[in-house]
């Protein structure tokens, strides 16, 4: 089987916000084959990102075997070194890895939990992103919730910050888990300070309080806080979360699939946080893209709600009484009719 074409669009999901989420949004990348079988796979990146896939990266793959998937992942991480290794190159990167592995499936007639050594229709337990408390009350079952205080997180507004958790926890009810997104909007200071504060709501993990780039501060952080610190969300390639892991300054990680460098990264993050003695919690993990990964290498699944404006994608399960589960479908198994797509303007 040989590579014929490579190819990215941007769909347009309904209610898609209006900032970067969207024009630097997520895109799907199709790779077809003389075999006439197509994968797809999402990465992100918006208009950038479709570049460097049609340009770069298609020159790369034309005529290749789409089963070589790691040498092409290194080969693709090499031609654009010189203006990547982090960002929207590997963003795209990684929706052409996922639509290599998807490929894989299909080509072996077997899901990419089977391929991954899982076992399809296993059930995975849920956590709803909320960003306020309001949504917390509507936000239906599940087995955790995360309180995402982005729009409320300056410094100064410490106040309201520890009193919206206090009423996360009453809303959500003493046994649910319960989560805190600062999103890279505090410092050491305040960090320890609130975690002290919110330790008798039962909150499982505080999210990103500093920005990726501040090593000496999450390691700080991982020695003064009693409450585990997550992140890794904005992180890219299991090479920059190597340090993270290798100096536990996350009890958490959270690599993004689609942003990370793709499936291929993914289990290489996984395989090095499990000697290390830490826990991977993919970002967005009730999208298919990590779902299949979660169901076959995590020792404690849970999965992250998605993005509600991806309504593009079709065959992602539903989430059920809190528990969601990859079908047996060949690859990803998600369906797509390119021609009725939407296309971001």
């Amino acid at each position: 089987m040989q590579i014929t074409d490579v190819r990215a669009i941007q769909p347009a999901g309904k209610n898609s916000p209006p900032d970067w989420r969207t024009s630097m949004g997520q895109i799907l990348v199709a790779i077809d084959t003389d075999a006439g079988i197509t994968g797809y796979g999402v990465g992100g990146g918006g208009l950038a990102g479709q570049h460097v896939v049609r340009t770069v990266l298609r020159d790369l793959l034309l005529g290749r075997n789409p089963e070589q998937i790691s040498q092409l992942w290194h080969e693709m991480y090499q031609a654009t070194l010189a203006f990547g290794r982090k960002g929207i190159a590997i963003m795209a990167i990684s929706g052409v890895d996922l639509a290599l592995w998807d490929l894989q499936g299909k080509r072996e007639q077997l899901p990419v939990v089977a391929l991954l050594g899982g076992t399809p229709g296993t059930k995975i337990p849920t956590y709803h992103t909320a960003w306020s408390t309001e949504d917390l009350s509507t936000a239906g079952e599940h087995a955790g919730y995360k309180l995402h205080l982005g729009k409320i997180a300056a410094l100064e507004q410490h106040d309201l910050m520890v009193d919206s958790i206090e009423q996360a926890r009453i809303t959500i009810g003493p046994s649910p888990l319960l989560m805190v997104d600062a999103w890279m909007k505090w410092d050491i200071e305040s960090t320890i300070s609130i975690a002290r504060e919110i330790k008798p709501f039962q909150i499982e993990w505080i999210e990103e309080p500093l920005s990726p780039d501040d090593l000496a501060g999450y390691a700080i952080l991982e020695e003064k806080t009693e409450i585990p610190i997550a992140g890794g969300e904005h992180e890219f390639t299991s090479e920059a979360f190597r340090p993270l892991i290798e100096q536990k300054l996350h009890t958490v990680l959270q690599p993004d699939v689609n942003w990370c460098g793709g499936l291929t990264e993914l289990i290489k993050i996984y395989t090095m946080a499990k000697e290390a003695g830490l826990r991977v919690c993919p970002h967005r993990g009730c999208e298919i893209w990590a779902l299949h990964a979660i169901a076959a290498l995590d020792p404690q699944p849970l999965a992250e709600t998605g993005r509600p404006w991806m309504t593009w994608v079709e065959g992602q399960p539903d989430i059920h009484q809190g528990m969601i589960e990859v079908s047996d479908r060949p690859g990803f198994g998600l369906l797509f009719d390119e021609r009725r797509l939407p296309l971001v303007n």
